[in-house]
């Protein structure tokens, strides 16, 4: 955590912590299409980082995804489409076995079962702030998807209170970040960082785990929130 409270610093940080984790949130969450990822192309989303640009694991993450925009800058090929597809069903959906399962409660489940606990606990999460996703009780909660959207939710919150100068409601949307990610996004994201970096077969959801895994240390990193001991591995 910053040393010295300045609002201009805070918000240039936290608006590019909400920027990227909301992004990467999406990303994940959203299986792959040909036109909302060619926008990603088009739009250079991967040049540099609005946070988080001094953690190794961002700028590895931030090549491998350069690498994937240049190979597909003038436009997507079917075959390499297909192959996205193909991993991100893989790899989060599955065929006969989730490689790379999104849902946080699997990963604290002896038989690996969604809609568990953790999910319940990050439902209660949301409504606290008013988050209600859009299919409630049809999916889990807690995909780390919308966990990481969530996160960006909470960073944008604080950024609009300090443009209210309320610093009692900043300083408690920076301890709600702080336990959010350290009851939940950094007990599983270690594991789920593994496996995806084990079995993803393209550069993009190589690289896209990387950056979010990286983003969130960089998030840890400012709210100097240590990884729980009981981080699943």
């Amino acid at each position: 955590m910053k040393s010295v409270f300045n609002t201009e610093d805070w918000t240039e940080t936290l608006t590019g912590e909400s920027l990227l984790l909301g992004l990467l949130g999406k990303m994940l969450y959203t299986p792959p299409g040909r036109e909302w990822m060619e926008e990603l192309i088009r739009g250079d989303l991967f040049s540099e980082p609005p946070f988080g640009g001094d953690q190794p694991l961002v700028q590895q993450g931030l090549q491998t995804l350069q690498a994937w925009c240049l190979e597909n800058q003038n436009g997507i090929p079917d075959p390499a489409l297909a192959d996205l597809q193909n991993d991100y069903l893989r790899l989060f959906i599955g065929l006969e076995k989730v490689l790379a399962p999104a849902w946080e409660s699997v990963y604290f489940s002896k038989d690996r079962l969604i809609f568990q606990e953790q999910t319940l606990q990050v439902r209660q999460w949301y409504a606290r702030y008013g988050v209600e996703i859009e299919r409630l009780h049809k999916e889990p909660d807690d995909h780390i998807g919308l966990e990481l959207i969530f996160v960006a939710h909470l960073a944008q919150c604080a950024v609009d209170h300090l443009a209210q100068a309320d610093p009692a409601a900043f300083e408690a949307d920076l301890t709600a970040q702080r336990q959010f990610l350290s009851e939940h996004l950094l007990r599983f994201a270690p594991a789920w960082y593994a496996l995806v970096e084990e079995h993803a077969s393209t550069d993009f959801y190589r690289g896209l785990g990387r950056l979010i895994w990286g983003a969130l240390q960089a998030a840890a990193d400012l709210l100097t929130v240590e990884i729980p001991m009981g981080a699943v591995y």
